[in-house]
């Protein structure tokens, strides 16, 4: 039943569609044979709505992977540059963000580790059909090039931060963890929340011993509801490591195991002496920064999608 639902999502809006060119067809056929050019405003804007509606349904068949359609998991990690670099995550997660907001999609942080300056690293759960399918290519290593605000002599610094995507993964996908496996640590959450939050050890920290993978939740006020988090994230994150030995493709799952400096990114955001954004895989670029700081990245993610259908 679940197959079939899913089938019934892709089909339909297709389906829709072809009838609606074919009722649009109709009425241009009449048009022209009655020469009736009042019909020309509502044809062709009709005709714009459709176009627009195919370029979002093609890209959902870009986006066919057995997890494509889930929710996801977003964390991102300071890497080399000091208190630069701790800014550069909180503007780069900031930016993941509004773009959820844009998209409808609900986002909860589940951890964040504050720094100087701003982030060392934060995790937050976005939900929304296709969440991981659309942001599964931003995993990697993200440039900036800036004059830096805390330069007193205001000179032209790069810094460093990486994103990790995987997915939430519902009942029917099975990832055995046993629980020989796990070490499972508890401690005081940090920053806002109150007293409950602050003075009991609601955190909690699973290490996969295995695999050396470790996921943490604080966010919740209840240590139940942050082991269950944890687990979920546990999950999704053996569920991608696995994955990338069966395929025997270690290039995405060690996206965050690069060194996250020169040399090693995925995209480029460069504020002095011009403004662009650009991604170093499909060469997509962007003069307005300040819109792709805004969360309009869909021109590097669409981009992206096309890539990995062609390559």
């Amino acid at each position: 039943m679940s197959e079939l639902k899913d089938l019934k999502t892709r089909f339909e809006p297709w389906k829709a569609l072809k009838a609606e060119i074919d009722d649009l067809a109709t009425l241009y056929e009449l048009s022209i044979e009655e020469r009736d050019e009042t019909q020309s405003p509502e044809i062709e804007a009709t005709l714009n709505n459709l176009a627009e509606r195919y370029e979002r349904q093609n890209l959902v068949e870009l986006m066919s992977g057995e997890v494509d359609k889930n929710g996801c998991f977003l964390t991102i990690h300071a890497g080399a540059g000091g208190t630069e670099a701790c800014d550069w995550s909180q503007m780069l997660y900031r930016m993941y963000l509004r773009w959820a907001e844009r998209r409808g999609f609900s986002v909860e942080e589940v951890d964040r580790l504050e720094a100087e300056g701003g982030i060392k690293s934060a995790t937050c759960k976005i939900e929304g059909d296709y969440a991981y399918g659309f942001l599964k290519g931003e995993s990697g290593v993200h440039r900036l090039v800036r004059i830096s605000p805390f330069d007193a002599n205001a000179r032209r610094h790069t810094s460093f931060a990486s994103a990790y995507v995987f997915p939430v993964l519902d009942d029917s996908i099975e990832v055995d963890i046993r629980a020989e496996d796990l070490r499972v640590d508890t401690y005081r959450s940090s920053g806002a929340g109150g007293q409950h939050v602050n003075k009991t050890d609601s955190a909690v920290r699973f290490t996969h011993l295995p695999t050396g993978i470790v996921v943490a939740c604080q966010s919740e006020r209840s240590q139940t509801m942050n082991r269950a988090t944890a687990m979920s994230m546990l999950r999704a994150r053996l569920y991608e490591h696995y994955k990338t030995e069966r395929e025997k493709d270690n290039e995405r799952f060690a996206q965050e195991k690069k060194d996250i400096s020169f040399g090693s990114q995925i995209r480029s955001y460069v504020f002095q002496p011009y403004t662009m954004v650009k991604d170093t895989r499909t060469k997509a670029e962007m003069g307005n920064i300040q819109a792709v700081m805004d969360g309009d990245i869909d021109i590097f993610i669409e981009e992206y999608l096309h890539f990995t259908q062609c390559s």
